[in-house]
């Protein structure tokens, strides 16, 4: 699938990670490359590669492949800072990429993310079940506001998150959003938040505790 970068957009210049693997929802992730795309960003996706090339992942309804090179392993301090915004999508992603090989050990997803947290210049997305990647660094949620499919929400009180009943949520560097369903109100979300920023990517989050996006109770 080849995407076309739209000149002048609102997000040209800017780059969009997002973390793959099988049983992904093939809507969602298409709809992300084609709009970021459509305001001029550069989207990568990311995976954990096992000392490959490539993987070539299989969506979760239609059974569609996607073929990832872009290794998450090998993103540096340096390179994270490079990015503008860092997604965790829907389906069963997240669940995959926290297997780590020890039980008590780190995945190699989870620890980009606690990295990723510690960057208040990256823009962190979590949408839906993605929630499940912050389960071993539940302090980067403790005490805000969140967001989540309707079967994590004990989880997101588990975790010591505040449980908000929208569709989107913002908490300062943070956008979490309920499900894949809603994957074109989150990418709004981000896209807005992105575009309003200053060209000095120093530049701090807006600092308001929740804003919300949709209606309680949203599918």
């Amino acid at each position: 699938m080849t995407t076309i970068l739209r000149e002048g957009g609102a997000l040209t210049g800017r780059t969009v990670a997002i973390l793959m693997e099988t049983d992904y929802v093939e809507p969602e992730i298409d709809y992300y490359r084609l709009r970021f795309a459509e305001e001029g960003a550069q989207v990568h996706l990311l995976t954990r590669l096992w000392g490959q090339d490539s993987i070539t992942f299989i969506g979760h309804e239609h059974r569609l492949p996607l073929t990832v090179d872009g290794d998450l392993e090998q993103v540096d301090d340096e390179r994270l800072r490079g990015y503008d915004a860092l997604i965790v999508p829907s389906g069963m992603v997240s669940d995959r990429l926290r297997y780590a090989e020890t039980p008590d050990g780190t995945a190699p997803a989870v620890d980009l993310l606690r990295r990723a947290f510690a960057e208040p210049t990256v823009l962190k997305g979590i949408i839906c079940h993605g929630l499940w990647l912050v389960a071993p660094i539940a302090d980067v949620v403790r005490g805000r506001p969140v967001t989540c499919h309707n079967n994590l929400v004990a989880d997101a009180r588990n975790m010591g998150a505040q449980y908000v009943d929208q569709d989107v949520v913002v908490s300062g560097d943070l956008v979490t959003a309920r499900s894949a369903d809603h994957c074109h109100l989150f990418a709004r979300t981000v896209i807005d938040l992105l575009a309003a920023r200053t060209a000095d990517r120093t530049a701090r989050w807006w600092r308001s505790s929740v804003r919300t996006t949709g209606v309680p109770g949203g599918r």
